[in-house]
């Protein structure tokens, strides 16, 4: 049936979707998400149905995923016939009755989720049927080897590719933009990838950009690591295991994660990485809570890194508070910058050693965490750090205090004498993100005071940064809700945490980092 195209000025984030009125669909034998095939010139594409009542009569709206691939002008002439059901639905509907996939099933429901021929309903049915029914390791190799394969992959022609990959859950983790330049600066290759915010107040990406570019193309990426051994840049604009984007979009709604293992495996197979060190933060408010959970975890990891043909090994670290004092991206980019030349708290200087020691040892390096401290102490890795900037196309001679941050501040106090006893990572992320985190990237919060540490009353527990005078308002309203540090003289004199219900509702936090 030939119909005139009606381009939409409307984005759908990806999926392809096409409008029709009501008589036209019923004489297309089409319904709301039955499929059609579109045809201009020599071009085809596969779009979901939409049908109105409103809609003109002998038209096709195109929103602009479809019209941007055809190229089409409104009221040009399309070709519109019915299409089959996509194969993927069958193995879809075989999960979700528990059934257990094989490799083709699962490469023909990967391709057609790349290939946008999946409705948002079919896509939230196959997430929920791998949540409900879990996967086997099977199935979560040939997940990981599916998305590599639908995507693109970065081929630098070297023989031991490193990097280090966090699981995310607590806030401030900054350890990438010290480990990315030790690595480098000992000789070896490590072209870290990494995603933004979903659920936290910064990701490593948006970290790099206060210091950098981190949106960078496959052959800008090749050229950088050619010139210093190392990068830090943002994966989504790489299509590197694109599937894993789409996955992303429908996990982060229904607050589920099946998809964790080959999410991140895929994207380290796309880079070319051999050897890669886990970071899996562990405590009450990491997305870890205890080293059982960890060390399955970690096995799992090792596992199929083994079937990916890749040296894996993991690492439970401290997650009971944040990373440094920083939270928000340029704060953090500026406790990064400050750490790596030499003035930065000693926890992320533990962990940054420790992990790019781990990783040297991995490579035959001896003593790998000596040689980690060295690099820093020596200013080697400063050095090196400021030739990735320079790469990048950043300004290689950044100081901590070029980094710009919030102009509107307001101090937390507390009001007793205590020691601090815990720090509610989800609360401070939270308040984090009301000031304005990650989109605001001079947002963000500063603690003064962690745990074990003894303040007086009256002393600032945190600082509150933000762009925006509106910004700073709500975050400051609700950290005295939500007073996401605990204190007490003695332990004992605390037993009693929270009041449940309390006055404000509390709602359990979904963590997704990549």
């Amino acid at each position: 049936m030939q119909l005139k195209a009606r381009p939409l000025d409307v984005k759908t984030g990806g999926t392809h979707i096409a409008l029709l009125d009501d008589e036209t669909a019923s004489f297309l034998g089409v319904r709301s998400s039955d499929r059609v095939n579109i045809t201009y010139h020599n071009e085809k594409t596969i779009a979901i149905v939409n049908v109105a009542n409103d809609f003109p009569r002998n038209y096709i709206g195109l929103y602009e995923e479809i019209s941007t691939k055809l190229k089409i002008r409104d009221g040009e002439t399309v070709e519109v016939q019915p299409a089959e059901a996509p194969e993927a639905l069958r193995y879809i509907q075989a999960k979700i009755h528990g059934e257990r996939l094989r490799e083709k099933e699962v490469d023909i429901i990967v391709r057609d989720v790349v290939e946008r021929h999946l409705s948002d309903v079919e896509l939230a049915s196959f997430v929920t049927s791998l949540y409900v029914n879990k996967l086997s390791m099977d199935e979560i190799e040939a997940l990981s080897k599916a998305m590599v394969k639908t995507g693109r992959v970065l081929n630098l022609n070297k023989g031991r590719i490193l990097d280090k990959h966090s699981i995310g859950g607590i806030p401030g983790d900054k350890t990438s933009i010290l480990v990315v330049p030790i690595i480098a600066a000992a000789g070896f290759v490590i072209p870290k990838t990494s995603s933004r915010a979903v659920t936290s107040a910064a990701g490593t990406a948006d970290r790099v950009e206060a210091l950098c570019p981190v949106t960078l193309t496959v052959e800008e990426i090749t050229k950088v690591v050619k010139e210093t051994n190392g990068c830090m840049v943002w994966g989504g604009a790489l299509e590197l295991a694109p599937a894993d984007d789409i996955f992303i979009q429908i996990e982060y709604p229904l607050a589920i994660d099946p998809l964790l293992l080959p999410s991140i495996m895929s994207k380290k197979k796309a880079i070319g990485a051999t050897h890669l060190i886990v970071d899996i933060p562990t405590g009450r408010g990491a997305k870890i809570k205890t080293i059982g959970e960890a060390q399955v975890l970690a096995n799992d990891f090792i596992d199929l890194g083994k079937r990916l043909g890749m040296t894996v090994q993991c690492v439970v670290t401290f997650g009971e508070q944040p990373l440094g004092y920083a939270i928000g991206p340029a704060l953090e980019a500026r406790e990064a910058l400050s750490t790596i030349m030499g003035n930065g708290p000693y926890d992320l200087i533990e962990k940054a050693t420790g992990i790019a020691g781990m990783l040297l040892e991995m490579v035959g390096i001896k003593n790998g965490k000596q040689k980690a401290e060295d690099l820093m102490r020596s200013g080697k890795a400063e050095d090196k750090l400021r030739e990735i900037i320079e790469a990048q196309g950043g300004d290689p001679k950044i100081s901590p205090g070029d980094v710009k941050i919030g102009d509107n501040k307001a101090e937390v106090t507390t009001d007793q004498e205590g020691q601090v006893l815990w720090i509610n990572n989800e609360d401070v992320a939270r308040l984090a993100r009301e000031a304005g985190a990650p989109k605001e990237k001079g947002a963000g919060i500063v603690l003064r005071a962690k745990l074990g540490q003894h303040v007086k009353k009256g002393a600032v527990l945190f600082e509150i940064y933000a762009e925006r005078s509106t910004r700073l308002e709500a975050a400051s309203a609700l950290a005295y809700k939500l007073k996401p540090i605990g204190l007490s003289k003695k332990l004992e004199e605390r037993m009693i945490i929270e009041r449940i219900p309390a006055q404000i509702e509390r709602r359990k936090a979904f963590i997704l980092e990549r």
